[in-house]
């Protein structure tokens, strides 16, 4: 794009949008705040001398401003709202200053952007994290119910969850009128949210064909441990592989690295930085601990694999080699299991990116 000649920072909210105008010719900066609707923005942003660029930070209000925005002609930078660079003696925080603030960035060229998602890939995303939601939800409510039965000294033996601990539940009597409705109440919770869970993966699966992560989500399934909600789940969170150059990026990118403070000849690596997206770190988490077993292609690889290029299998098979050894290694060190399944993890999404690049 040519060289902006009137940069804007917005600071955006539901109610209202703070806007700071910047002209990059004369230095002249003012500002203007509007209500909290797209229309208004854009139109004032249209009407300003271009070229324009824009930019506000990502956060609650999406990414509905900057389509709008770019439909406009106006170039729209939606910045990742930690990395943006604050002092540490600014202890005052206004709307207005926090515009000035990103405007003056923008022009500096210190902002880092973030991918805007189409509508198509948004809404599957918010597809999925409703799946995560609900997830989320069903393992506090069978924690309440348990803890309610261990209160009562009441104990099931045998395994959790299963059908037949449900037949189980179904037959529990607590003696008191009370304490016998609450263990309604939190069955009734459970069964619930096992109905909408379901649901919802119902609707992700049928969401996937035509979804633009089709081709992706396949070839992911070829690893092992990777299945199709963990393989849309990366992909919704990911979005486009291709934007990393290289598998380590996209290790950083999902905070599977380690975090690092360093100084003069000191060097010292502590625990992974944790940024990025919390889903897509505990699905890989969740699929590293698959590759303790002997390597091995059993039915259900074998399925997942039909119809998929040559190549994305030789990845698969190469990395049931390598992140085994990778377990075996460390396990003989006399490492934790949660330590191990991390480090592989981070190797795990190296094979996604590789696998992902497949034409």
């Amino acid at each position: 794009m040519a060289k902006a000649r009137t940069l804007v920072g917005l600071d955006v909210h539901a109610a209202k949008v703070v806007a700071a105008i910047l002209d990059a010719e004369t230095g002249e900066l003012r500002f203007q705040r509007l209500g909290g609707e797209t229309e208004p923005v854009v139109r004032l942003l249209s009407s300003l001398a271009g070229p324009v660029r824009a930019s506000y930070e990502a956060g609650p209000t999406g990414y509905g401003l900057a389509r709008a925005l770019g439909c406009a002609g106006v170039d729209c930078v939606v910045a990742a709202p930690g990395k943006i660079p604050r002092g540490p003696t600014e202890k005052v925080k206004t709307d207005r200053r926090d515009a000035e603030h990103l405007v003056r960035l923008l022009l500096a060229g210190k902002l880092h952007p973030v991918r805007v998602p189409d509508p198509a890939e948004e809404a599957l995303r918010d597809l999925v994290r409703a799946r995560e939601d609900i997830r989320g939800d069903l393992m506090r409510a069978r924690h309440r119910l348990s803890k309610l039965l261990l209160r009562h000294d009441v104990r099931f033996e045998g395994r959790a969850w299963t059908e037949r601990h449900r037949a189980w539940l179904a037959g529990v009597d607590l003696g008191e009128q009370a304490a016998q409705a609450t263990l309604t109440d939190y069955r009734g919770a459970v069964e619930a949210l096992l109905h909408r869970k379901a649901e919802l993966e119902r609707q992700i699966a049928a969401a996937i064909p035509g979804s633009p992560w089709a081709r992706e989500v396949g070839l992911l399934r070829c690893l092992r441990g990777i299945d199709t909600l963990t393989a849309v789940g990366l992909c919704a969170e990911i979005g486009d592989f291709a934007r990393f150059a290289k598998a380590g990026r996209l290790m950083s990118y999902l905070g599977l690295v380690p975090s690092e403070h360093s100084s003069g000849e000191s060097r010292r690596l502590g625990s992974i930085t944790r940024s990025g997206s919390r889903h897509a770190r505990r699905l890989l988490v969740e699929a590293a601990w698959h590759y303790r077993a002997q390597p091995r292609v059993g039915p259900e690889i074998a399925r997942r694999q039909e119809g998929q290029p040559p190549e994305a299998v030789a990845i698969a098979w190469s990395a049931q080699r390598r992140l085994h050894r990778v377990w075996s290694r460390m396990q003989r060190k006399g490492k934790r299991r949660t330590l191990i399944a991390v480090a592989t993890a981070r190797e795990l999404a190296g094979f996604c990116w590789s696998i992902a690049q497949l034409e």
